[in-house]
């Protein structure tokens, strides 16, 4: 059994209630994690407070050592790590091993940029001096969801701790154990009680209690739209800043003139990367005319050499997280059907998945309507929908014809496109001729639109976890 982990304690939840923890990949309970409530959170706020005059009190330089130590003592433990992450989560081996690798990159980062946050002077009256200060929030409260637990835990959690905050973390339900462990090595690394506390249970419980606590000074959330929108409307009640990061339906446009060798690969990847299950999967397939049939041909063809089973197999794609979003994806596919929209190509399930896990063949769609359900939700798992586009003008239109904004690729060798498309696409980050630039730490991640606001990854995120002061100084 799991328990909760405040001040650099194991600690069971107030309710003395349990929920059970399920492997993707037969469906099976193999543990159990704290199904806490109000009075948990308000014990891991109230030990947060008080870790915040110890950790505010020590030197930028001596938080980035802590965070450093961390960072190593992932990597000692990567293996470990990943084994948690791929039962939790159903990942295969080798996104669960990637997954272990950038939670160090992230704390890594971080701990260079404690001590490099700086302020600014003004130039002003005469006679005065004026300058800004970076100052943490106090406690922040971050909800994690279930698809990337530790990458989404680093660039988060790594960010607020640098900028000098302390932290209260609800991870999903569904995957949460490696999050527990890397709080205890985080005690283990010299972290002070209460710097980093993790509290387990559902949303509605213990999400809503984080979102609602006075103690809380900033939350970061990562989900779907609509828990954004209850989250934001919670926190307006007491002026509580956010960071949302809410999903997309991400374009890969693809011209004439690009090159497919390079394309196909990162397309494929883009949709069937954590069996679809990533908030920036490139879940729309937009290409010129000319180009439609040849490239759906080949895309067919590697779609069809995909396959699926469960994690320790380490396939191409291991199982959904759970059954209802396994019901998630079956009620798009039968719209598809209803629809008369037409199957390309699918991949395969292999015969040793059990018939008890949640699994999902990646699936190619095509000529989907740009109004159809399958083209404008975030459907969050292997299904990839084609469409075509006449010129420059359509594509950019037909990309910008949803509610999301997180992620774009755009395939051509046309520089004077590149600038002219990246400029008008209305998405928070544009790929060109790459999608995802390796997952670097270091680049500003967030959207527009529906798909939230605020930055996390990269030193844009320490803004969002600070406040500024202007500091005007009369002399004498």
């Amino acid at each position: 059994m799991q328990f909760n982990y405040i001040a650099n304690t194991s600690q069971p939840s107030s309710s003395g209630q349990t929920i059970a923890m399920l492997d993707p990949s037969d469906g099976q309970p193999y543990d159990e994690i704290q199904r806490s409530n109000a009075a948990d959170i308000d014990a891991a706020v109230g030990a947060a407070r008080q870790a915040f005059s110890v950790w505010s009190k020590l030197g930028a330089a001596e938080r980035g050592r802590l965070l450093m130590r961390l960072s190593l003592k992932i990597n000692a433990h990567a293996q470990e790590l990943t084994a948690i992450e791929q039962r939790d989560c159903g990942k295969p081996t080798k996104q669960a091993r990637a997954d272990a690798s950038a939670l160090a990159r992230y704390f890594e980062f971080y701990a260079g940029a404690c001590d490099k946050l700086h302020g600014e002077t003004i130039p002003y009256l005469d006679g005065y001096s004026v300058l800004t200060w970076r100052e943490p929030h106090g406690v922040t409260g971050h909800i994690v969801p279930w698809n990337y637990p530790m990458q989404i835990f680093g660039r988060s959690v790594g960010g607020a701790l640098a900028a000098g905050n302390v932290c209260v973390v609800k991870p999903a339900e569904d995957a949460c154990l490696s999050l527990i462990r890397v709080a205890q090595l985080a005690a283990e690394v010299g972290f002070p009680p209460g710097v980093i506390n993790i509290v387990t249970g559902y949303g509605h419980e213990v999400g809503d209690a984080l979102a609602r606590h006075p103690g809380i000074d900033h939350i970061s959330f990562t989900g779907s739209p609509t828990v954004g929108t209850l989250i934001q409307q919670v926190a307006a009640q007491r002026h509580c800043p956010v960071t949302l990061e809410l999903g997309g339906k991400s374009p890969q446009i693809v011209f004439a003139d690009a090159d497919l060798d390079a394309a196909i690969p990162a397309i494929v990847n883009a949709i069937v990367q954590n069996s679809g299950q990533t908030c920036s999967a490139g879940s729309r397939l937009l290409v010129q005319q000319s180009i439609y049939e040849p490239l759906l041909k080949r895309l067919g063809q590697a779609f069809e050499n995909l396959r699926v089973g469960p994690a320790t197999l380490d396939l191409d794609l291991g199982p959904l997280i759970r059954q209802s979003q396994q019901q998630r994806v079956w009620d798009f596919l039968s719209d598809a059907q209803v629809a008369n929209i037409a199957m390309v190509a699918q991949g395969k399930v292999v015969d040793e998945a059990p018939e008890t896990g949640f699994y999902q063949a990646p699936t190619l769609l095509r000529d989907v309507p740009v109004t159809h359900r399958l083209a404008q939700d975030e459907v969050f798992g292997p299904v990839l929908c084609a469409m075509s586009f006449r010129d420059e003008d359509h594509a950019v239109e037909l990309a910008n014809a949803t509610q999301f904004g997180l992620v774009a690729g755009l395939w051509t060798a046309d520089g004077g496109r590149q600038f002219r498309a990246a400029r008008r696409l209305r998405s928070g980050q544009v790929f060109i001729n790459n999608y995802g630039a390796g997952g670097g730490v270091e680049l500003p991640f967030g959207g527009v639109k529906s798909s939230g606001h605020g930055r996390e990854k990269g030193f844009e995120a320490l803004y969002g976890f600070t406040t500024l002061k202007t500091v005007a100084i009369r002399h004498g």
